[in-house]
């Protein structure tokens, strides 16, 4: 059977994703030599470090050696701070990328690095998502985009907070905010820093001092979760408020709520708490170094920490007190316990019903009773009766 190659990659527009936190992949049509039509996705990260291997692995063609030999087309690199708007106007680029890369030499367009790049993998028929967190939103590529692809238009919808208190920065990568300032949210990320814009200034900004323009938000955070999900602290803290937790790195806990400021409610043992997400990871998920470089910041303030008594967190937001979690915690972990003890009563009561079946003496056959003399001299043999007599 051929080996097999890419006869047409087509960019089809893009999706904006929510999960684990606010992104955007590119969806191509890829047509294989046996006819069939596949649907990918594909961060613009991970096609600029496809595309910088593939230099790497043809440095004549792509110029490395003399400018003029280049035939491997030009790919800009991501920028520092990747909106929508970006993923947006570089279409028309990457959909002329496409359509130069599978029409090189076969030597380059039909190698391993480039089947392997866009053969289907499990999360582009599966994504990961989470069913409490908005759908994906779906942005496609106009059809006359390759004629004029300076035209690519599409709706850039990014979510409007307003600053309730003034924030000073403590780092380059922050943004100073003022009360009032009105900012357009690009990430969100779990551990409460959210990635910010105005106007010309860029930078993380803690969740807390942000609040939307039509309503409490509560509705982007996930119920929660008394069965719980297991976590391992990977950074100490120690509490400062009454409701948090002091824990240990090492220390395994369970996460109860996720909640948008990056303060979860956690259960260690009996005892709940709130405890900062940037400081947890997932119990059995792999480390990595943007999450190594995030537990080296400070935690962000939380959101009952923000004094400002007009902020509509005050007014219409849904609270869950800490007792309301404690008393729903206990509950939980009370008809777990039942639920096991009636598992371990059944199954006991199970055991010992075999044991007793298995020790139960087996009947043994009845013993005749001895025949009387008469009956012996009357019905038995001589030699029996000479026995007795």
């Amino acid at each position: 059977m051929a080996d097999a190659f890419i006869r047409h990659i087509e960019l089809l527009g893009y999706e904006k994703r929510f999960f684990p936190s606010q992104h955007y992949v590119y969806m191509f049509l890829v047509k294989w030599n046996d006819l069939s039509e596949k649907l990918v996705y594909r961060r613009f990260t991970e096609i600029y470090e496809f595309h910088k291997a593939l230099k790497e692995m043809f440095p004549i063609e792509s110029g490395d050696i003399n400018m003029e030999n280049r035939i491997i087309p030009h790919l800009p690199a991501p920028k520092w701070f990747d909106g929508q708007r970006s993923t947006q106007s570089r279409q028309g680029t990457l959909a002329e990328y496409c359509y130069t890369l599978v029409n090189l030499p076969h030597k380059i367009s039909r190698c391993l690095h480039v089947v392997n790049f866009f053969k289907v993998r499990p999360d582009d028929t599966n994504p990961i998502t989470d069913s409490q967190i908005k759908k994906p939103e779906v942005f496609l590529l106009p059809k006359d985009a390759k004629k004029n692809s300076a035209d690519i238009t599409g709706p850039i919808v990014l979510q409007t907070y307003r600053a309730i208190a003034n924030y000073e920065k403590s780092s380059r990568s922050e943004m100073a905010l003022q009360a009032g300032d009105m900012v357009d949210v690009v990430e969100k990320s779990e551990s409460g820093w959210w990635f910010c814009q105005l106007k010309s200034r860029r930078g993380w900004v803690p969740a807390a001092y942000l609040e939307p323009m039509d309503g409490p938000d509560e509705s982007e955070e996930q119920e929660p979760n008394y069965a719980g999900e297991q976590y391992i602290v990977q950074k100490s803290y120690t509490a400062v408020e009454e409701d948090e937790l002091t824990l240990k790195e090492g220390d395994t806990i369970e996460v109860i709520h996720k909640l948008l400021d990056g303060w979860w409610v956690i259960r260690k043992d009996e005892t709940t708490g709130y405890y900062p997400s940037m400081y947890l990871q997932k119990a059995g998920e792999a480390n990595t170094s943007v999450k190594s470089e995030l537990r080296n910041r400070s935690a962000p303030p939380r959101r009952s920490t923000i004094r400002n008594a007009k902020s509509i967190h005050k007014q219409g937001r849904k609270q869950i007190s800490q007792e309301t979690y404690r008393r729903n915690s206990k509950k939980y972990l009370q008809s777990r316990r039942n639920m096991k003890e009636k598992f371990q009563n059944k199954a006991n009561v199970i055991i010992e019903k075999n044991e007793r079946e298995e020790n139960k003496a087996k009947a043994q056959p009845a013993v005749p009773p001895r025949p009387s003399k008469d009956l012996i001299l009357n019905r038995c043999t001589e030699s029996t009766r000479r026995k007795i007599l």
